[in-house]
């Protein structure tokens, strides 16, 4: 969060560089999931003392006086073993500069001593048994940032961010002032640390603000960032002194006083001394520190004295610590007289010092690691033990079991004779000992209240049938289950008869007709459906299904896919096969039959033939025009598309010839290469003719001799001879219809290298893909063989589960699971479900282009879209719903569903299934799975544990009855090749000039510099990623590093040599094949120290480019005034662009969709492309090739008007001729012949050609004008437009939606080449490209990101090679995307408060009908219902009935699981969850009845304070506390106050009571959890799974501790280490309660309905940024002041404004004023989103004609549904009917009497028309700042 000036002040070019603290505060974090939004399996680095600051800082650690270690050592465990769960793949690193800043805020100096033995022996037991755990967690000890190890460390590992605490307080938190000062040094200190990093190109994820919530872990990312090197060298150098001052001034406050410590040499004597003294049953290094410790003291300290009683009370608690269980050690806090307290403080402060000094030292730890001893000093010190036993010791007390005494005795052997000092049990002291610490969570001996409220009901009782708890009996309980609970509908009908005003249907106005804008929507989606494509690259077109089976394709008419032309066999492969069956009609197969047949067969063969002479003629009318064309590269390119163009009917009589005749045209290209002996630049031509080769040898229709005869001649002539398989002469010996000529004979054509090595070098896109491919009659396409398992398991009614790479082939799986359910019946329903509202649009618009049939009822049709915020046609009546997961939850669990809609579900399509990890909609996901009532197809190609889910889904299908099968298929069907982008360091730019070359790749360009993927490798650690592919050339020159640096003892096997691995025809089944053994011998290097495999890689990665280009345009351009030379910034995205684009233009490697993953990055990127290729133009006009143009056009103006007013001849005309007179063919020749032919196209207020990306030759003018028109009318920004214009476009989720889909049209159409975009277009849609360009890098550039969106290039059916480039990215950023694995699928726990109570809202409403009952059953009956979580049921239906009870005591489910009260209102906030229960808790409690009592007197001030409620329930946002007085002021004069007030006290007064209320029932579920179902004892750590303590099974108080130690009562629920602090079963809050249960209970925060109170509870403070909106209504304080990223706003402020329409509704819907059917829910959207809607129903008006449509509209017709008033959606009609109700209500209550509950009802409806005033208003100013 930061701030800037007000308007109209200038920025401070200075800001951010005056101070660290400036500069921090400068910063906006971003608050993200770091697993599924960012790292994923990346390395991270935890920066150590920032972890040990956030653990100390942990309130319930006893560390004041109790110095409890073994706490704090847990606390740190937990919090790593949070991380470890949820797949954190991290390293732990110490820093001996920084030891201090791991002590918390307002610690006294005297014991910050404790806090750095705890560092020093945390920081020994992590490093020793984080490996024994086999963990993968390195932990590293370096001197500084600066120091040479940790370059190092940093060079060798691929660290992606690092995780530090930033110094903020937290609440309650503050400093005394004594440690004032050093508090705020560590704050800088830790500040200028995140600087360090950032500076040094590492993110920083701030560890005092991780909340982890189910399997996510969010916290705040503090980006790097880059400055202009003036500031940066200004602010490096300010802010190091800063630092350097800092840690000067901290080193001043050394917490001890000059304590002795021995010299090195007396150290060694008396540790060897030790070791040898003590007994060998004795291998703890825990009692070797507490002797050396006690030998020191004495030894070092006989003249200042020492107090031999604290050393004897300590060697006694080093005995008892190793020995008691742990079960024994809650121990009560005992408190002495001042005096002695202050004496206890100094000798813990000297036994810490030392103790830390013994173990850093070197030699210590060699001394014990020779002699075996185990590493258990983390229980050296119990101070609340010590304590205990100083008491014990002075009383006289300690009376020890022979076995206690007998180590004793050995301790006081050794201190005697290493110290000569005796030490006794029996000492005296005058010691007055205080009264116990009075703290109810100390001395707390009640047990938690076990009862819990009668509940029964006969589905859910079964289940929780194993549950053990006690039903509460008491008086107040049975007199309670007497209440009468008000029912959903309750006030539907309470003192009132709706009148008929209220009851009739919504009027169809002028502006709302549902049947006219559903036209609209049938209408552009028709439109959208026409661009889209097949897999061959043609246009869709619909097939009419009909009921009944499919029928199927006959196989002999099949084709192999056309585009990559190579379904090529190696030598050995090739056998003749036995001739086929004679055509049908030929004199072959007329031969046996009877006359009459054969007269048959003759005229068959007679009309083929005159079919033939056609085919040719046609051909040869087209090829006159291509022999015209002298360029070979352009007759080539239109020969091509002439060929691809040719259906199956002309394409058997011409693949021969119009191959031949290509191949004709490349010899004559490649020879242009050999006479200029540039053979280098040409092979990309041979490539060509190699491919086409291979296409004739795999024609199907006949070959004629000569065709035979030049191609065997032709791959003799350039030495490519292994291209040839089998090829023999078949049909009729017919002559070519041109001359083959060839070049001169003197000319050498053949390649200049091995045939091997030039196929795998240039050949590889061409090459044949056919791995397992067989024709089948199911589908129009020669499958794969996973995709024909894929068919054979959908036949079977199964599920699946395909894991395919992008442009694998997996789209034909939806398509044809939908025509199996429209073919079965017209009854039957399939759901696709897509992550976004792009992917739904497509996939609509596909199923209109595919599909059409006809339906006998009104109301039914093929297809339907329903979003929040957007319907097309009938969502209940179509056969296939296109949604978003939220749309179909609420379908499914929607009672007015379960009779007639859920039950006809057959199929549910989840695309993209690997959205379950995301952190906002992945708990929706999982519920869905849980849910689904028929089979499923689950599709991705980007989940990093497919075993793991695929097993986790199997289980659940099971539960629902259906079986499921993984289908994996890891190979992408076109490679993809990587460069890195270097911009020149300035750049010219007079036009974009013409493209040139056909090659493949962007090799050669400037700038790009190919990026091998064995180069990304440069972490061994990670292995080589399962999908890191590489194309032929890859493997080749791997395969040459390899043998380059192979020595004796790593040897390449001969086998790998390409001549020998792969047959003379190479396929790419042969390249995988070849690249598996090159990869596994590569493994075998990588993880072999001494092998050469740094060198192969160090061989492959590309140069750090030090040269600087000058880029200007090539020759030719039609420009001739060039813009000035601008310096380019080589981190400046949008400087860099247009270069870059300039590039892939002149490789023909548009069209491009360049992705950048902040929305507002690329608007600015395609402005300032506008304002260059504008600025361009406007000085090209200005030079004489304009005027030109211009003078030629202006006497074509003059000739055109000339013969507009030509008289009409008087003579008679013929049929040909027109009004004019003469001949329309002769005027056209007499245009043609005056040059009118290209300035009829010509537009001189169009963009020009070489200032346009648009390729206009794919879209008519006029309809480009109509898009545009229709675009205006959406009040689309006029700088959009003009882009489009240009070709190119901008796509976000915050664009318009038609613009996005106008974007989509025309990039799909040719139109637009490039588009800029963020993720939403990496998600499936269809819109391939040949180049993907990674514009900058972002923390949303993750592993899962990047496959997604590179996916996009390349794709089957359009590309052989796809191209990706990095822009922006430093090498180290692309290699770890390259090496990255994808992250884990991790899951949520499902089984939510909420879908609990929605569960049983199904059940209710619906009658328990049987769609209810089977859904409730397959859930609850699902073995493993946590993704990622354990096999543990028991504890989940354990959590399920106290989500019941909890429901119970909150008044929303009734004893028989009916629901009641405001059920309904809580249900529908069920996305908001938890703070949906905080909001029924203020309902409930009244809160909100007081506050809108007044709401027609002092609406301002009611509006005001619930907007404040509000903020504090929904839509909440941390932030940061500014410090730096410079911000701080600037915040001040801002109009937003930026920081969220507290709750007004009553309403926090009923959520506390609330929480209060909660934590005791999920107490409860803890403690009843544990000691019904948990055995095992709580002794083992949480990560290193180390034991501490004895085992008590083992111990049974064999010495006599529980009579010694006084303990109080071990705890059910709490951990026993958080109990070492004395902390019982009470809890404090949620959290206190989740962070601290024992080990074996499941309990997340997140899944308890509560909510921490701000301020007692948050981490830190609230954005006020919607209550500082509602007052200001502007958008630039959001962004400036409160630090919301301007392409977030509107999407917090419409989140926001769909939760006031939600409450709204639902209160409307409670008290029967409109909504009577749960899924009439669906229609609630926030302003934003209607606001969109309203215009398309404006512009519906306009465009779509009144009447009603005729039969032959193909969309279908919603059904005729009479509803009662809905909420009116706009503002003015809002009031209006608020108007209307309120006078209704004056009318009823002036007849009489009314019911009982008047009151109340009337006290809703003030709740009510206040919570519609607030929406009104808020959306009111809400609309206004995007109108």
């Amino acid at each position: 969060m930061a701030a800037t000036p007000a308007d109209g002040e200038t920025l401070d070019p200075l800001r951010g560089t005056y101070s660290i603290t400036n500069w921090y505060d400068c910063c906006r974090p971003l608050f993200i999931d770091l697993v599924g939004d960012y790292a994923g399996k990346e390395l991270f680095l935890i920066e150590g003392d920032s972890l040990l600051r956030e653990c100390f800082e942990d309130s319930r650690i006893d560390f004041k006086d109790g110095f409890q270690l073994l706490h704090a050592v847990y606390v740190v465990e937990r919090f790593l073993q949070d991380l470890v769960k949820r797949h954190c793949n991290f390293h732990i690193a110490f820093f001996d500069e920084n030891a201090e800043l791991c002590i918390p805020r307002g610690v006294h100096r005297l014991r910050k001593s404790r806090y750095l033995l705890a560092r020093t022996v945390i920081k020994r037991h992590l490093s020793i048994h984080l490996v024994s755990a086999k963990t993968h967690i390195l932990v590293g000890s370096f001197p500084s940032l600066e120091s040479p190890e940790f370059r190092e460390y940093l060079d060798n590992n691929p660290v992606h961010f690092v995780m530090a605490h930033d110094g903020a307080k937290k609440v309650g938190q503050e400093s005394t002032e004594k440690s004032k000062n050093d508090d705020e040094l560590a704050k800088v200190l830790l500040r200028g640390m995140i600087w360090w990093f950032n500076t040094h190109k590492l993110n920083v994820a701030l560890i005092n603000f991780v909340e982890f919530r189910d399997a996510k872990v969010f916290t705040m990312i503090v980006e790097s960032f880059t400055t202009r090197s003036k500031l940066r060298l200004a602010m490096t150098a300010k802010f190091i002194e800063e630092i350097r001052t800092c840690r000067s001034e901290m080193d001043l406050t050394e917490d001890v006083d000059d304590y002795i410590f021995p010299p090195n040499a007396k150290f060694n004597q008396w540790t060897d001394e030790l070791l040898e003294s003590t007994d060998e049953d004795n291998t703890s290094e825990n009692s070797y520190v507490s002797l050396m410790t006690a030998i020191i003291m004495i030894n070092c300290a006989r003249e200042k004295g020492y107090d031999i009683l604290m050393i004897s009370a300590l060697l006694l608690q080093n005995i008892m610590s190793r020995h008691a269980p742990l079960s024994q050690r809650r121990l009560p806090l005992i408190n002495f007289n001042e005096e002695f307290e202050s004496k206890i403080d100094i000798f813990l402060a000297e036994f810490s010092w030392i103790a830390r000094h013994i173990t850093e030292k070197d030699t210590w730890a060699a001394e014990l690691e020779s002699v075996d001893i185990d590493c258990d000093i983390i229980d050296v010190i119990d101070g609340r033990l010590f304590r205990v036993i100083l008491q014990t010791i002075a009383e006289s007390k300690a009376v020890l079991a022979p076995s206690a005494q007998k180590e004793w005795e050995s301790y006081c052997k050794v201190i005697k004779t290493l110290a000569n000092e005796d030490i006794s049990l029996s000492l005296s002291s005058k010691v007055k000992i205080s009264k116990l610490i009075d703290a109810p969570n100390e001395l707390e001996t009640k047990a938690v209240d076990q009862g819990v409220l009668p509940f029964s009901s006969r589905i859910f009782d079964k289940h929780l049938s194993c549950i053990r708890v006690e039903t509460d009996t008491s008086i107040t309980t049975q007199l309670g289950a007497l209440k009468l609970y008000r029912e959903t509908t309750h006030w539907h009908n309470i003192g009132k008869s709706l009148n008929v005003k209220t009851q009739v249907a919504a009027p169809v106005s002028k502006w709302h007709n549902p049947l006219r804008l559903n036209q609209f929507y049938m209408r552009e989606m028709t439109a959208y459906a026409a661009s889209l494509t097949g897999s061959k690259g043609k246009a869709l077109d619909a097939e009419t299904i009909t009921v009944g089976p499919k029928r199927l394709l006959k196989l002999e008419d099949e084709k192999p896919e056309r585009p990559e032309k190579n379904t090529a066999k190696s030598k050995k492969d090739d056998v003749k096969e036995p001739k086929g069956p004679a055509k049908k009609g030929t004199k072959k197969a007329a031969a046996g039959l009877s006359k009459k047949d054969q007269i048959k067969a003759d005229n068959t063969e007679k009309r083929s033939s005159a079919e033939s002479s056609k085919i040719f003629a046609a051909w040869a009318a087209v090829r006159q025009d291509l022999d015209a064309t002298p360029d070979n590269q352009i007759r080539y390119s239109r020969t091509s598309a002439y060929l691809e163009n040719l259906d199956s009917t002309r394409a058997a009589y011409l693949d021969g010839e119009v191959n031949t005749y290509i191949l004709h045209s490349l010899i004559h290209w490649w020879s242009t290469y050999c006479k200029a002996d540039k053979k280098n630049d040409g092979y990309h031509v041979v490539a060509l003719i190699w491919a086409t080769v291979r296409s004739i040898c795999t024609i199907k229709s006949p070959l004629t001799k000569e065709i035979v005869g030049h191609v065997e001649r032709v791959v003799k002539l350039l030495g490519i001879t292994d291209a040839l398989t089998v090829l023999s002469p078949m049909g009729a010996d017919s002559k070519l219809s041109f001359a083959f000529i060839y070049p001169a004979s003197n000319q050498n054509l053949k390649i200049g290298m091995t045939q091997a090595e030039f196929q795998l070098t240039h050949c590889g896109p061409y090459m044949d893909r056919n791995l397992d491919a067989k024709p089948d009659p199911r589908v129009g396409f020669v499958p794969d063989g996973w995709q024909r398992d894929v068919l054979d398991q959908l036949d079977s009614n199964k599920s699946v589960f395909v894991v395919a790479p992008t442009s694998a082939g997996k789209t034909f799986i939806s398509f044809y699971a939908m025509e199996q359910v429209l073919r079965a019946d017209n009854d039957g329903v399939l759901v696709y479900v897509a992550p976004t509202k792009a992917l739904v649009n497509q996939i609509a618009a596909e199923i209109q282009g595919r599909f059409s049939k006809r339906f006998a009822l009104p109301g039914k049709g093929v297809w339907a879209i329903h979003t929040r915020d957007y319907r097309v046609n009938n969502s209940t009546g179509c056969q296939i719903l296109v949604t978003v997961p939220h749309v179909l939850q609420i379908m499914l669990l929607s009672p007015s569903n379960a009779k007639s809609w859920a039950p006809r579900v057959r199929r549910i399509i989840f695309d993209e299934i690997h959205s379950i990890g995301q952190a906002e909609d992945g708990v929706v996901w999982e519920q869905l799975l849980l849910l689904a009532p028929c089979p499923i197809i689950a599709l991705s190609a980007t989940v990093g544990n497919p075993e793991q889910f695929n097993d986790w889904l199997t289980e659940t299908q099971k539960a629902s009855g259906s079986d499921l099968k993984m289908i994996k298929h890891s190979t992408r069907y076109s490679d993809l090749r990587k460069y890195v982008y270097q911009p020149p360091s300035s750049f010219k730019f007079n036009g974009l000039g013409k493209s040139h070359g056909a090659g493949l790749g962007l090799d050669g360009l400037d700038g790009l510099q190919a990026y091998h993927p064995i180069a990304s490798l440069v972490d061994k650690t990670r292995g080589i990623p399962d999908d890191l592919a590489l194309e032929p050339r890859d493997c080749l020159s791997l395969w040459k590093a390899m043998i380059r640096f192979q020595s004796v003892d790593y040897e390449v096997p001969e086998a790998l040599d390409p001549e020998k691995a792969l047959p003379p025809c190479i396929r790419k089944i042969d390249i995988f094949k070849w690249e598996k053994g090159l990869k596994m011998l590569l493994l075998q290097w990588m993880n072999d120290r001494n092998s050469p495999f740094e060198k192969v890689v160090q061989e492959l990665s590309p140069p750090e480019s030090t040269e600087t280009l000058d880029i200007t345009i090539p020759n030719g351009s039609s420009a001739s005034v060039t813009t000035d030379t601008d310096t380019l910034d080589s981190f400046d995205l949008k400087a860099t662009t247009l270069p870059l684009l300039l590039q892939l233009h002149r490789r023909r490697a548009l069209p491009g969709i360049l992705f950048n993953y902040d929305r507002s990055m690329c608007e600015d990127i395609a402005f300032t492309l506008l304002d260059q290729l504008v600025e361009a133009e406007a000085k090209w006009k200005q030079g004489p090739n304009w005027k030109k143009l211009m003078d030629g056009y202006e006497k074509f103006q003059l000739v055109k008007d000339k013969k507009a007013k030509k008289p009409v001849k008087p003579s008679k005309k013929s049929n040909a001729d027109d009004d004019e007179g003469g001949s329309k063919t002769d005027r056209m020749r007499e245009d043609a012949s005056e040059g009118g032919s290209f300035y009829d196209s010509f537009d001189p207020e169009a963009p020009q050609e070489d200032f346009s990306f648009a390729d206009p030759k794919k879209l008519p003018k006029s309809e480009l004008e109509t898009h545009i028109y229709q675009l205006r009318r959406k009040w689309i920004d006029e700088k959009l437009l003009a882009l489009l214009g240009r070709g190119i476009g901008v796509h976000h989720a915050g664009m318009n939606r038609k613009y996005r889909q106008c974007v989509e049209m025309l990039f799909r159409k040719g139109f637009l080449r490039v588009v800029i975009a963020t993720g939403t277009l990496s998600l499936g849609i269809n819109m391939p490209c040949a180049t993907v360009v990674f514009s900058g890098d972002s923390v949303f550039l993750t592993a899962l990101n990047f496959r997604q969106a590179a996916g996009r290039s390349g794709r089957r059916g359009f590309d052989l090679l796809g191209n990706v480039v990095f822009q922006g990215i430093s090498h180290e950023r692309v290699s770890r995307l390259l090496s990255s694995r994808l992250p884990e699928l991790t899951g949520h726990f499902p089984i939510t408060t909420t879908l609990v109570l929605r569960l049983f809202t199904l059940l209710n409403d619906s009658k328990n009908s049987p769609y209810a009952e089977k859904a409730i059953n397959a859930l609850l009956s699902q073995p493993r219902l946590y993704l990622g979580g354990q096999s543990f049921r028991e504890q989940v239906l354990h959590h399920l009935r106290f989500s019941i009870e909890y429901l119970r005591r909150n008044e929303l489910l009734g004893p028989g699981g009916e629901p009641v009260n405001f059920t309904s209102c809580v249900s529908h906030l069920y996305y908001t969850e938890n703070s949906s229960f905080a909001f029924h808790a203020l309902l409930k409690g009244g809160y909100f009845h007081t506050l809108c009592a007044d709401i027609d007197t002092k609406a301002d001030t009611v509006m005001e304070k619930l907007m404040l409620v509000l903020c504090h329930l929904f839509c909440r946002r941390p932030c940061r506390n500014i410090e730096d007085e410079k911000e701080a002021e600037l915040i001040h004069r801002s109009p937003s106050m930026v920081y969220l007030e507290e709750l007004p006290k009553e309403a926090s007064d009923i959520l506390a009571d609330h929480n209060k209320k909660t934590l005791d029932i999920f107490a409860t579920y803890v403690k009843t959890f544990a000691q019904q179902h948990i055995k095992k004892e709580d002794r083992y750590l949480p990560l290193t799974k180390m034991p501490v303590g004895a085992d008590p099974k083992e111990s049974s108080n064999a010495i006599g501790m529980t009579d010694l130690l006084s303990s109080l009562p071990s705890p059910d629920a709490r951990s026993l280490f958080v109990a070492l602090s004395g902390s019982g079963d009470s809890f404090s809050t949620i959290e206190d309660l989740c962070t601290s249960t024992r080990d074996g209970v499941f309990l997340e925060a997140a899944v308890v309905p509560h909510l921490e109170l701000h301020p007692d509870e948050t981490r830190g403070p609230l954005n006020a940024y919607l209550l500082d909106f509602f007052k200001h209504g502007s958008i630039k304080p959001l962004e400036d002041a409160n630090g919301i990223r301007k392409s977030d706003i509107w999407f917090a402020l419409n989140d926001f404004s769909l939760v006031l329409a939600t409450i709204s509704t639902s209160l409307a819907q409670y008290l029967g004023l409109g909504y009577e059917s749960d899924s009439e829910m669906l229609e609630v959207m926030g302003s934003g989103d209607a606001a969109e809607n309203d215009t398309d129903e404006k512009i519906a008006e306009v465009t779509i004609l009144a009447e009603v449509p005729s039969n032959k509209f193909t969309s279908p017709q919603p059904p005729t549904v009479i509803k009662k008033k809905k909420l009116a959606e706009d503002w003015d009609a809002s009031e209006d009917a608020l108007a209307e109700e309120d006078a209704y209500h004056k009318s009823q209550s002036s007849k009489g009497p009314v019911a009982t509950d008047s009151e109340e009802f009337n006290r809703l409806m003030n709740v009510y028309k206040a919570f519609k005033k607030l929406k009104a208003d808020f959306d009111g100013k809400f609309k206004l700042i995007w109108a």
